[in-house]
């Protein structure tokens, strides 16, 4: 068997390891450990917390380095965190202020859990934040609060579906992370194939070797990717890993 050309296979969860029913399927999780017994490291980049995904990395037996958070960390191994990139109290009160004004749904992380509009905190510059986002389905409102964002400055925006925004610090994406668990295996990232269906998942597809957009994923994603698979309901990962990392294997 020949020596594989990529090495690392960095997946979005949500629209893409994951069904609609957010699971991952027998088929997909049979060809991820094909994958893993021929030495191709499986990274889970996501844009959930630590708590949220990694109970899918127990089911699939992931030892190797994870990107949570947009980038916001990065795990060398689970539970053990090589980096974390924190937003400013400041920032998320402001945004805090911008969902109230405009009526829209919210939510953020911090590093022990997730809050939003229904269950907020007092408390916020005693805390530790990783990530806000908001979520409408109304587009002038989406704009309008995109335009407040961008007049702060310092916010890395991208979305995990076509209704929301998410905001990170300002150079952190799964493309940075993605980066940085490339030199704690010691590859590059044109060895790495990344998967996913949202801007969020963006910057990584564009950085990499391989990058590949699902069958579901948003216009601009399957625009910027060198490839597009089956969807997430279709066991796309499948696809990837058989025709495009383990071909002629």
């Amino acid at each position: 068997m020949s020596e594989l050309k990529y090495k690392l296979l960095a997946l979005d969860m949500d629209g893409t390891l994951l069904n609609d029913n957010h699971e991952i399927t027998q088929e997909t999780a049979k060809w991820i450990q094909i994958a893993i017994r021929r030495g191709v490291h499986v990274c889970l980049s996501t844009g959930r917390a630590v708590f949220h995904a990694m109970p899918y990395a127990v089911q699939l037996g992931l030892e190797t380095p994870m990107v949570t958070v947009n980038g916001s960390e990065v795990w060398k191994a689970p539970h053990d965190l090589h980096m974390r990139h924190l937003m400013d109290p400041a920032l998320i009160r402001k945004m805090q202020e911008i969902g109230e004004k405009y009526n829209s749904w919210y939510w953020a992380y911090s590093v022990e859990e997730l809050f939003n509009r229904d269950r907020w905190t007092d408390n916020i510059e005693g805390l530790e934040w990783l990530k806000f986002g908001f979520n409408t389905e109304v587009d002038e409102v989406r704009h309008q609060i995109m335009m407040e964002l961008q007049q702060m400055g310092g916010l890395q925006m991208t979305n995990s579906s076509p209704v929301n925004i998410e905001i990170n610090p300002a150079g952190v994406s799964k493309a940075s992370g993605v980066a940085e668990v490339c030199k704690l295996l010691g590859i590059e990232m044109s060895e790495v194939v990344a998967v996913g269906d949202s801007l969020n998942d963006l910057a990584v597809i564009e950085a990499v070797g391989l990058g590949v957009a699902m069958g579901n994923a948003q216009e601009q994603v399957k625009e910027a990717a060198d490839l597009i698979v089956a969807s997430n309901n279709e066991d796309g990962i499948v696809e990837v890993i058989r025709e495009h990392i383990l071909k002629g294997e």
